[in-house]
């Protein structure tokens, strides 16, 4: 048996209960059937006190309740968790948008001895990397894009590629994020919304045409890619996924290069100490790199597939725990 803290978004803290949308509680849910110890927190509950970090934290478990079987609840006695010495494992998922309260909690985990906790995914690396600045890591399998604040920098952009994404850095769920034509009225006021009137930089990428309405969610886990990826489907009078639920996700195959450019991805940022991601790819194209609190689409993974992804996922957690292997060096 071991002992499990993970970092949650607050919103699910405020709401919590087994709700199966989220990668987070099937987690939690997984490593409480097998007998180990799970508690939550959240960035604002993180804590250095003489000189050691600290979680005030709940502890999980499973209860039958007035509204169903087998719930997820938490107890609401406050413990102190010493992240050195009370716990072997810490999941760091909380959501974004990447902003200053976020980057400081991650300094929380630089006091951390890797020698005997595990941390997924690694909190350095996580302020390092920017999913989708970094995207420019791999130049040969993404959109041609542009990083900048300035306004006249996106509109020759714009100029040129005619058709465009426009997206904030340090935002998910398809937050902020606007497609940009060339001749629309509104290109301007866009452009001042995204960037903060040219104070806050973003990335602008020429917009990839595919016959598949929607893109790809590739999961990886370590340095492999799981084999079950899914196809995130926009509304109808949208062009981005923007609402989770099971007619907006359907089963789909990678393409031989699809699958080579995502396991070299997983191998790069397996290194770097991120054991999940979520790639999102359009015609073999990475649009972004999902890595602070990536969906797993396990609810639905489980349907389409006929399989138990959960368990999967929980077998590898467990095998990190045997594995004396450091995830990443301090």
């Amino acid at each position: 048996m071991a002992n499990f803290i993970i970092v949650i978004d607050k919103i699910e803290f405020k709401y919590f209960e087994f709700n199966d949308l989220v990668t987070n509680f099937w987690i939690i849910y997984e490593l409480l059937n097998r007998k180990h110890n799970v508690y939550i927190t959240t960035i604002n509950k993180l804590m250095i006190k003489n000189n050691k970090p600290y979680a005030l934290s709940y502890k999980a478990k499973i209860q039958d309740t007035q509204i169903r079987k087998n719930d997820l609840i938490y107890e609401k006695e406050t413990l102190t968790i010493d992240l050195n010495n009370d716990v072997n494992c810490i999941f760091y998922r909380p959501d974004p948008p990447f902003d200053v309260n976020y980057l400081m909690a991650t300094y929380i985990f630089d006091f951390i001895d890797r020698n005997n906790v595990k941390i997924i995914n690694d909190p350095h690396s996580i302020r390092e990397f920017n999913e989708k600045l970094h995207v420019n890591y791999f130049p040969n399998c993404i959109p041609i894009n542009i990083v900048t604040a300035s306004k006249t920098e996106i509109l020759k952009f714009v100029e040129k590629y005619k058709k465009c994404i426009i997206k904030p850095l340090n935002n998910c769920f398809g937050q902020g994020v606007y497609c940009l034509y060339q001749n629309d009225v509104n290109i301007n006021s866009i452009i001042n919304n995204v960037t903060n009137n040219e104070s806050t930089l973003c990335m602008v990428q020429k917009y990839v045409e595919s016959p598949l309405f929607g893109d790809k969610r590739v999961l990886t886990l370590g340095d492999r890619v799981l084999e079950y990826t899914v196809n995130k489907i926009p509304n109808s009078n949208d062009f981005k996924f923007s609402t989770h639920n099971d007619s907006h996700i359907k089963p789909i195959t990678l393409t031989k290069e699809e699958y080579e450019i995502a396991t070299n991805i997983a191998k790069k940022l397996n290194s770097m100490g991120i054991v999940m991601a979520g790639i999102d790819m359009i015609n073999g194209n990475i649009i972004e790199i999902n890595i602070t609190s990536p969906c797993y689409f396990i609810r639905e993974i489980n349907n389409l597939y006929n399989v138990k992804l959960n368990k999967i996922m929980g077998d590898y957690f467990e095998n990190i725990l045997l594995d004396n292997k450091v995830l990443i060096n301090n």
